[in-house]
């Protein structure tokens, strides 16, 4: 390893080696075709040992931590049936039954599920999941999860679980500081309200402004017809050029936004320059700054559109911006937990509602009157833990009765006879006592 030094009486070469294709001994960017050609070598390199290392020391940690909490370890089917779980599945043939196959597990849902019901009150698995979508920086076809199941509790228990594992995690392994604990909660409603997105990074401050009344009376036809007119205030960029405001209109775009509206504060705490100026009069404009808190020296952007063009577009323009003006330590982990999500999204080409989550996510107790007339309504309980606006853990309170589960069939349009055939297992389970 380097870290002793020998002095050799005899040297025996046990076998030899080529040179490598790269360099082992130093941190260098390599291509990442050659890194997979060459994986044991690229394993070799010291920061690549760190993180086998730092994976290792995370599993056992968890493993440690939640055995002292009471949790118990099981390990659940590779091999099992087919479900829907928002991913295509990977199969694999049965060479005894002709024709059929194997589905290799998106996630130990259901399994975990009957686990509750078997009576193994808390329950955790380091899982191997599988999901055939399209790769991502973030999203693998074959991954490891921690995953982990409860009975007899409400949402906080489970919430608070994860957040003094994960503290204690980080505490223990690594240099990294939380922002603010305990982490703070929001609706996903509130979120996508205040960021744009449920996954906000909230090392940045900046927050969204709803301006939609402020210029709804305006002549700029592309704020009176909009539904939606947000902004956000870019502190300290009014020094920005139009090439440089060009680009970021040109950024929003590839979100949908038909442009992007912009405003500087001069010194003077007037607006000095506006591609909207001559649209808007000065008591709009000065309730405009008020709104946004501009200052002088500062950039205003708006997005005029649809709602979800809104958030989408000014979400990654907050972070756009956020990392270029914001000061942060990049050791900083900025927790937050996202929940109650809309327990149902409508669906325009099948004309019906599907769930947001899974099919087996419970609504809101107090939105269970809604489930019948207004599907749209009714929130889940359901919760994301976000960290610096990455979607690092999800889930979600089960439903443990059978009529319940069997009215969501319904709803979505899932007819008994193939409720039946893909879930009749968990519905025979749940005739058995299963605890909530």
């Amino acid at each position: 390893s380097g870290d002793i030094e020998l002095v050799a009486k005899q040297v025996e070469i046990l076998n030899i080696s080529k040179t490598p294709p790269f360099d082992i001994n130093k941190i260098t960017r390599v291509e990442e075709g050659l890194r997979q050609k060459y994986r044991y070598l690229d394993l070799r390199r010291s920061h690549m040992l760190e993180n086998l290392h730092l994976r290792h020391n995370t599993i056992a940690f968890i493993r440690n931590h939640l055995s002292q909490s009471g949790f118990l370890e099981v390990e659940t089917p590779i091999l099992f049936k087919t479900t829907p779980e928002g991913a295509r599945d990977y199969l694999v043939p049965s060479r005894l039954h002709k024709g059929k196959f194997y589905a290799l597990p998106q996630s130990p849902q259901q399994l975990k599920q009957l686990l509750m019901v078997a009576g193994v009150e808390k329950y955790f698995q380091i899982a191997r999941c599988f999901r055939d979508e399209d790769q991502r920086g973030d999203r693998q076809p074959e991954f490891t999860q921690l995953d982990m199941e409860m009975s007899f509790v409400e949402q906080e228990d489970v919430l608070q679980t994860i957040e003094v594992m994960m503290t204690q995690l980080v505490s223990n392994l690594t240099s990294m500081k939380f922002q603010k604990t305990p982490w703070p909660r929001f609706s996903n409603e509130e979120a996508l309200n205040r960021f744009g997105t449920d996954k906000p990074d909230l090392r940045f401050g900046i927050e969204l402004q709803d301006v939609t009344e402020l210029v709804s009376k305006s002549e700029f036809k592309i704020f009176s017809s909009a539904e939606a007119v947000k902004g956000i205030n870019a502190e300290g960029c009014g020094n920005y050029t139009r090439k440089e405001i060009d680009s970021l209109t040109d950024f929003v775009k590839k979100y949908g936004a038909g442009g992007l509206a912009w405003a500087v504060v001069g010194e003077d705490d007037s607006i000095s320059r506006s591609s909207f100026g001559k649209y808007v009069d000065v008591v709009t404009m000065n309730a405009l700054k008020k709104k946004m808190q501009a200052k002088p020296g500062d950039l205003l952007l708006l997005v005029a559109s649809e709602i979800d063009i809104v958030h989408d577009s000014l979400a990654a323009l907050r972070t756009k911006i956020g990392e270029k003006i914001s000061s942060y330590d990049p050791n900083t982990l900025a927790c937050c937990w996202v929940v109650d999500f809309p327990l149902f999204n409508w669906n325009e080409q099948e004309n019906r509602w599907d769930p947001s989550h899974h099919l087996f996510t419970a609504p809101l107790t107090e939105d269970l009157c809604h489930l019948k007339t207004d599907p749209g309504k009714v929130r889940g309980s359901q919760y994301d833990m976000v960290c610096n606006g990455y979607e690092m853990a999800g889930g979600s309170i089960r439903i443990h009765d059978s009529e319940l589960q069997q009215q969501i069939f319904g709803l979505i349009g899932l007819e008994q006879s193939v409720a039946i055939d893909r879930f009749g297992h968990m519905l025979e389970a749940f005739e058995y006592g299963t605890p909530p």
